[in-house]
């Protein structure tokens, strides 16, 4: 069995998120443990969105039926794809034909090859979703769609403090109110190289959130 880490690092400097570390004890001043905190976001790093995140009274990640976000995934296998191209319905009939209803759906652009995360041109110059694009993921019925880009064009708005109407998020507007559980900034994708794997994406266990940072991991079983 092989398993691949496909989670960012949680560390500070992050253009987006902020992280502050925080730490009690010090073994030399003779205490006996060292215990470690951080303050972050809920929606930084490789996380998961629950519909509240973008609908009011809409449900928590309690709610979270975590065999959603842990089985099998289709590899949408984006590699050529180019700074600023807008995905779209006929590519992914192109190229997700092999998706079946009730898996997740797991991008694979290898954005983070061609980007650093850690600079604006990761989240300027990303490929995007079209809302057709994305209404065809939701008519093949995935419990879950996994994205190792930034996945709405609106995001690279955020930087400059624009922020535009829910309807032109367009995956959290069609897939997230449709109760399709979003698997946000993965990594190292290019690390799986079968058209299908087993996704782990299990969120922190934080009562009456809207997301929360997970640990995903791609386990092949050989």
């Amino acid at each position: 069995m092989k398993i691949y880490d496909l989670s960012m690092p949680i560390d500070e400097g992050h253009l987006r998120w902020p992280v502050e570390r925080l730490k009690k004890g010090d073994f030399a001043a003779g205490d006996l443990f060292e215990v470690s905190g951080i303050r972050t976001t809920c929606h930084g790093f490789t996380h998961v969105d629950a519909p509240r995140h973008m609908v009011p009274g809409g449900d928590t990640l309690d709610a979270l039926d975590l065999s959603r976000v842990c089985g099998p995934a289709a590899v949408i296998d984006l590699t050529d794809i180019q700074p600023n191209e807008e995905v779209t319905a006929a590519r992914l009939a192109e190229r997700a034909g092999h998706l079946e209803r009730g898996q997740i759906a797991m991008f694979r652009s290898c954005w983070d090859e061609q980007r650093d995360w850690n600079d604006a041109s990761f989240w300027r110059d990303a490929p995007y979703m079209s809302r057709e694009a994305s209404q065809w993921l939701l008519e093949r019925g995935p419990t879950a769609v996994a994205f190792d880009f930034p996945q709405d064009y609106t995001i690279r708005l955020m930087l400059d403090g624009e922020m535009r109407p829910i309807p032109e998020h367009v995956t959290h507007d069609v897939l997230l109110r449709n109760k399709v559980t979003l698997i946000e900034y993965l990594v190292n994708t290019r690390q799986v190289t079968t058209p299908t794997t087993f996704l782990s994406a299990l969120p922190i266990r934080y009562a009456g959130s809207d997301g929360a940072p997970a640990r995903v991991v791609a386990i092949d079983m050989g």
